[in-house]
């Protein structure tokens, strides 16, 4: 009879772990292809920091009636104000990237973020460098110099504003996942929703500051499109922390990795972009760079559960 118990309690772990990967995945998907929907407002017109704004203000709605159950933590503090901040360097530095530049490229440049994540771990939770954390920086900045060499310059630097964007935009993602960290005592929902607001504060800023076009979209289509972007926001955001909470670090990173692979054909089928060599092979150095890191983040995590047992 325990037998019997144990192996349905096996079954439902073993399809729990499915999901996960499935929901890993998904999200991935989701993040990979979500450039294209921002590129089809702005041919029809929509200014990026306009169509960022709309989509993300329509999934905090979203997010306050899917939430409206849940303790949410609504306390002004400096932890949320500095959350947010992070989300709208990540996902406003993301979507104009795209849009002004290759998307692939964008995304590798993006993936630099273990190199932010070993250097502001240091700064911020006080984590040792060790020569794990050393192999890390090392891959990433010959990836790095290997995507930005500019022949012409002798020297690796970002080649236009895409190129900033999206080494903003991985920076601003590696400070958000380091601070959610260290505020490991605030709900998910209060962070998910302190990542939304802060997308639209900081657009709306942009908007008032003379950044960018502020005209609304006209078609009734358009709308359409912004309120599913909305939805698709928040199923992402849940679903990829369902599998985020299930999923060991290590494996999590490797299965998000996917996302590159998603967006390269995406890119290929829909907007008929290609890399240069140079730009694989610093790709593949970031792509191991990221592998590295999972493996001595598990390292880290096997340790800190011996010392506390």
């Amino acid at each position: 009879m325990k037998g019997k118990a144990q192996q349905i309690a096996g079954l439902g772990g073993a399809r729990e772990q499915r999901l996960a990967i499935g929901a890993l995945l998904g999200g991935a998907l989701v993040w990979g292809v979500i450039w294209y929907p921002y590129r089809l407002l702005r041919d029809a017109g929509v200014d990026g920091i306009v169509s960022s704004t709309l989509s993300y203000g329509i999934a905090f709605v979203f997010g306050l009636l899917i939430f409206r159950r849940s303790p949410l933590a609504w306390a002004p503090s400096w932890a949320l104000l500095w959350l947010a901040l992070a989300a709208a360097g990540c996902n406003l530095g993301y979507v104009l990237a795209t849009l002004n530049g290759e998307v692939v490229r964008v995304l590798l440049l993006f993936y630099l973020a273990p190199l932010w994540t070993v250097l502001l771990s240091r700064l911020l939770l006080d984590e040792r460098l060790n020569y794990a954390g050393a192999g890390v920086i090392a891959l990433s900045l010959l990836g790095a110099a290997s995507m930005l060499w500019q022949p012409q310059a002798g020297l690796p630097a970002p080649q236009d504003l895409a190129d900033w964007l999206g080494l903003m935009a991985g920076f601003s993602f590696a400070l958000f996942n380091v601070l959610s960290r260290r505020t490991g005592h605030l709900p998910i929902e209060s962070k998910v929703m302190a990542a939304f607001a802060g997308v639209v504060i900081a657009g709306a800023l942009l908007l008032l500051a003379g950044v960018g076009s502020p005209e609304l979209p006209s078609a009734p289509s358009l709308w359409l499109l912004l309120a599913a972007l909305g939805c698709v926001l928040v199923v992402a955001n849940l679903v990829v922390q369902f599998g985020l909470a299930r999923v060991a670090a290590n494996r999590a990173v490797v299965i998000m990795l996917t996302e590159i692979g998603f967006a390269a054909l995406a890119a290929w089928l829909i907007a008929d972009e290609s890399l240069a060599p140079r730009d694989w092979l610093g790709g593949a150095l970031i792509v191991a760079a990221s592998l590295f890191s999972a493996r001595m983040e598990e390292r880290t995590a096997v340790r800190r559960l011996d010392r506390e047992s």
